[in-house]
């Protein structure tokens, strides 16, 4: 009851100020709202990468260049160029007769470029990859072929259209057949893939697909490859053909010791693994950031109640004259500072929730499968944190105005 009490004179007395409290609270509210966001934020993003790709199947290996160990992605992964995995070294895999139970291996590199049609011009992305692309990555198409082995060595200018880029480009003409100029080179359209949506790595409908080799040699400039992945037969044969792609890569790059592969080769499940370790270290980061503002916010409330006390000075003087002791004084106080930073959390509980919400409408909105996620975990934390920074920031006020002198406090003005 005395706590309930010291809990409405608290609210009593902060209700008087109302301005000069909300202003004080808005560093808790800031910090607040900002740790619940950036928290609500990177697990929806975490969840976007996750169903990703898992929705490409759980039965893909990928190779990429460069060296990598198990806490962290290689590289080349990070957008940084390695040179060390070559198109034989995915020949090799695929012609290889203990890796029977690979389905279908595709390798891949890419570039920007504009289609020029007439007076038509599109931004889009190419992708040099091989015959093999629509087994691996399940992809489709709606008109037209995809382009032979026999082409793509051949360095045929062909290309396949992402269904949006064909739509930009062409609207409602058909447009097989039909002759685009990518960077400097002449291509014709043999086939359009059907509408597979955005991802978290790009909008797949707005990439254009052309043979492998004559996107290295002639598109690019270059022998190596950025990628290869390889559709296997059945998810429990994943952990045998890894090993087996590792030595076979290990032999073409004359690799003595596993210790120092040029080379990662990685499952869906690995990948994902890995991915969720630097997205929550990441996130953590970035809501260490948003904390700060608590300490602020905090500054603040110490600041605040110090002039409180200042103010009270004389009706704190008539407390203790009529028998108050220090313990109800310093609880009085402490308990308005508490009341502060848990009023203001919960303000910014529902203000950083409401954020992430709108952010996840709109990624929803515009084609990604982005959940919105407020843990309960985040919330206990946040108003956690709240409460502590009232106590620790709100207790020398406290107990300063627990020791002030009765009488000299009622002779204050």
């Amino acid at each position: 009851m005395v706590i309930l009490g010291l809990f409405k004179a608290a609210i009593k007395s902060l209700n008087i100020n109302r301005w000069r409290s909300f202003l004080t609270m808005l560093g808790i509210i800031i910090g607040v709202a900002g740790v619940i966001m950036i928290l609500s934020v990177g697990a929806g993003a975490q969840s976007l990468i996750f169903n990703e790709i898992e929705s490409v199947g759980s039965n893909l290996v990928s190779v990429l260049p460069g060296a990598s160990d198990d806490e962290g992605p290689p590289a080349s992964a990070m957008g940084i160029t390695v040179t060390t995995l070559q198109l034989d070294d995915l020949e090799a895999i695929l012609n290889n007769d203990s890796t029977n139970a690979i389905v279908a291996g595709a390798g891949y590199v890419q570039g920007v470029a504009n289609i020029v049609y007439q007076n038509q011009k599109v931004d889009t992305t190419f992708v040099g990859t091989t015959e093999s692309y629509p087994i691996v990555e399940n992809a489709n198409l709606i008109s037209g072929r995809w382009y032979t082995e026999v082409e793509d060595k051949g360095l045929s200018r062909l290309v396949v259209l992402g269904y949006q880029a064909a739509l930009d480009t062409f609207g409602d003409i058909d447009p097989l057949n039909k002759k685009i100029k990518i960077k400097k080179e002449i291509f014709r359209v043999v086939g359009v893939v059907e509408e597979r949506g955005s991802t978290f790595f790009g909008d797949l409908d707005n990439q254009v697909y052309i043979p492998l080799r004559t996107a290295q040699k002639i598109m690019l400039g270059i022998n190596h490859i950025s990628s290869a992945r390889f559709q296997i037969d059945k998810e429990e044969n994943v952990p045998a053909v890894i090993e087996e792609v590792k030595r076979i890569i290990r032999d073409q790059h004359d690799i003595d010791k596993a210790g120092i592969d040029d080379f990662s080769v990685r499952s869906q499940a690995q990948a994902l693994d890995v991915l969720g370790s630097v997205t929550g270290a990441l996130n953590f980061f970035l809501a260490a950031i948003a904390a700060i503002a608590l300490l602020v916010g905090g500054v603040g409330i110490m600041n605040i109640m110090l002039v409180s006390v200042t103010e009270r000075t004389a009706e704190i003087g008539l407390r203790k004259a009529v028998g108050a002791k220090p313990i109800v004084i310093t609880t009085q106080f402490l308990v308005e500072a508490i009341t502060l930073t848990f009023v203001g959390g919960a303000i910014g509980i529902i203000i950083g929730a409401f954020v992430a919400g709108l952010i996840a409408l709109v990624a929803n909105y515009l084609g990604y499968h982005w959940e919105f996620i407020v843990s309960i975990s985040s919330i206990l934390l946040s108003v956690g944190i709240s409460v502590a920074i009232g106590i620790f920031f709100g207790l020398y006020p406290a107990s300063k105005a627990a020791k002030l002198n009765p009488v000299e406090a009622l002779r204050y003005e």
